[in-house]
């Protein structure tokens, strides 16, 4: 238990409630005004969280910010959740992800129900935002795999994972992939040099940490298995954005062609409507991973939004809390640093093999749509424009290629 002189310490003077409600409101301006994506959110946070109201110091924010780096999921909203955390226990950081994500979730339902209906398969905007898409998913993987991938060992390894996850697509060839890579950087990579780390004060008890990270594997196991006699309901939908937020590392951006392969064949969402809702999420501030809320939508109406979005959420609520308590030893152990490695390096084939099927093999039909892709990809990686404005210049093209 906590003692009273250790709560006054963490909550200050205004309290639990007050700093609960402190919490609340400047998670919710973020989630109102962050636009920008998973590195743009990172300078929000900084200028908030660590520069106006100093609830860390600058090197416990980039502590925080690394581990979120190494754990799958939306890195900004588990980078908002850890303050929470820290500064108001397992309460503050339900409460700063609440802020953060429900503006963006409440847009991106509103807009799912007004799209129902609309018949967009021939729309040109539409064709012009499956470009963008290419373009946006292949500047993340490259990102990552310089990241990730930067020597000949771990850019094979991208490749091996990126070939098994073409020839072996099943539920469970995902996690097949990241359990060898894992035990793969684990025998390579075990007596790599760890860096010089200072401590993270975290208000989260060890077992309640480790009682996470066992529900992360098992759920991550299991959902697979239990869905195979349920052709319909909840459970099938649960598993698809589960297994979808386990496995994206780098944001949002990455997690489009996971989703896609996940609710287009099973005819949840077609195509049109998939491209229609990842234009919008580009458009509303927050977490792009909000885009499960326009999916489930579509898919089940409003209880279908909730179990999207508590899905794809739950593992990055359950890693940054299982792992908080644990990281200061963790970023000391060559072992796990080691198997981190394999992992990341995995992830970026997997989605490489994604980014090809089913976006690309989709979407890329002709050298215009070739052409029009590259220059999306130009205007992302060397002229910096935000993807909100190439959301806007794809729909633009989309519709002048069907004009030509």
């Amino acid at each position: 238990m906590e003692s009273k002189e250790q709560a006054a310490a963490r909550y200050g003077s205004k309290g639990k409630a007050g700093t609960y409600l402190e919490v609340l409101a400047v998670s919710t301006k973020l989630g109102l005004t962050s636009f920008g994506g998973p590195v743009a959110h990172i300078g929000y946070f900084h200028n908030e969280y660590i520069r106006r109201r100093k609830w860390m110091d600058e090197r416990s924010y980039a502590d925080l910010v690394a581990l979120c780096q190494f754990l799958p999921g939306p890195a900004s909203s588990q980078v908002g959740i850890g303050i929470g955390v820290i500064r108001g226990g397992l309460v503050g950081g339900l409460i700063a992800w609440l802020g953060f994500t429900l503006p963006s979730v409440v847009a991106l339902v509103l807009f799912a129900l007004l799209l129902q209906g609309m018949d967009l398969g021939n729309a040109g905007w539409i064709h012009g935002l499956k470009l963008v898409a290419v373009a946006i998913v292949a500047h993340a993987i490259l990102g990552m795999g310089q990241k990730l991938a930067p020597d000949r060992s771990r850019a094979t390894l991208a490749i091996a994972a990126a070939s098994i996850a073409l020839l072996w697509q099943s539920v469970f060839s995902q996690v097949g992939i990241i359990v060898a890579a894992g035990l793969f950087g684990l025998w390579m990579y075990r007596k790599a040099e760890t860096p010089e780390v200072t401590d993270l004060n975290i208000p989260v008890k060890r077992g309640v940490a480790l009682f996470c990270l066992v529900l992360f594997a098992a759920l991550l196991a299991a959902l697979p298995l239990l869905r195979q006699g349920a052709v319909s309901g909840w459970l099938p939908l649960f598993d698809s954005f589960y297994r979808s937020g386990s496995l994206v590392f780098g944001g949002g951006h990455v997690v489009l062609p996971l989703l896609e392969r996940e609710v287009v064949p099973a005819g949840w969402v077609n195509k049109e409507d998939f491209l229609a809702g990842y234009g919008a999420a580009q458009a509303v501030p927050g977490p792009l991973f909000t885009f499960a809320a326009f999916l489930g939508t579509l898919a089940g109406g409003i209880s279908g939004a909730v179990i999207a979005t508590a899905a794809i959420f739950l593992p990055a609520f359950l890693l940054i809390i299982g792992t908080l308590p644990f990281w200061n030893a963790m970023r000391r152990n060559p072992k796990v640093q080691g198997a981190l490695v394999g992992i990341n390096a995995a992830v970026v084939g997997i989605l490489l093999a994604a980014l090809y099927d089913p976006l690309w093999t989709t979407t890329i039909l002709s050298p215009a749509d070739f052409a029009m892709a590259a220059v999306f990809f130009l205007m992302l990686v060397f002229w910096k424009l935000p993807p909100w404005v190439i959301v806007i210049a794809g729909a633009l093209g989309g519709t002048l290629l069907t004009l030509i």
